[in-house]
């Protein structure tokens, strides 16, 4: 396996964008003893908000799977950026926090979020398995479908 988080992500035929900066009065992501938490990241493309609208409304499910992913490959830059890019600095992903825009009638987060499990699983293998929660929200930050949070576990520099 590849040492390095990028070369992980290459090999699964994808690219991470340099780490989004904070769009307020936060950090992209904070570090207490092994933990590093990290902000919420949404769906971006090209530098750009991607995926804009509600699941059950203008949003398909495939595409907020696909967001779901893009969110998580920005938790992935957090990391990468946070950790030298190293592979081996992650312990284990221990919760994501999955926000998916949807109409109230809408009642498959889940399904959505996998998108972003899944990808995690497939960066880190077992250590990428997590506690998660898949919540249905009326809106997020730039009219995105979904936005992603992540505690990973870090291993001893």
């Amino acid at each position: 396996m590849t040492r390095s988080i990028s070369g992980r992500v290459a090999e699964l035929g994808l690219a991470l964008e340099a780490a989004a900066a904070p769009a307020a009065n936060y950090v992209s992501c904070v570090q207490e003893g092994n933990l590093l938490y990290i902000s919420g990241q949404i769906s971006r493309k090209d530098g750009k908000a991607a995926f804009l609208g509600r699941l059950g409304d203008q949003v398909s499910d495939a595409d907020g799977v696909e967001a779901a992913r893009l969110s998580a490959l920005g938790v992935l830059s957090q990391i990468a950026a946070a950790t030298g890019d190293r592979l081996d600095r992650v312990a284990r992903v221990v919760r994501l926090g999955v926000f998916v825009a949807s109409t109230p009638d809408f009642n498959r987060q889940s399904a959505i979020a996998n998108g972003a499990s899944d990808l995690m699983v497939e960066v880190f293998g077992d250590a990428g398995r997590h506690a998660r929660s898949a919540v249905g929200v009326a809106s997020l930050p730039q009219g995105v479908a979904v936005e992603v949070e992540a505690v990973v576990a870090l291993a001893q520099a």
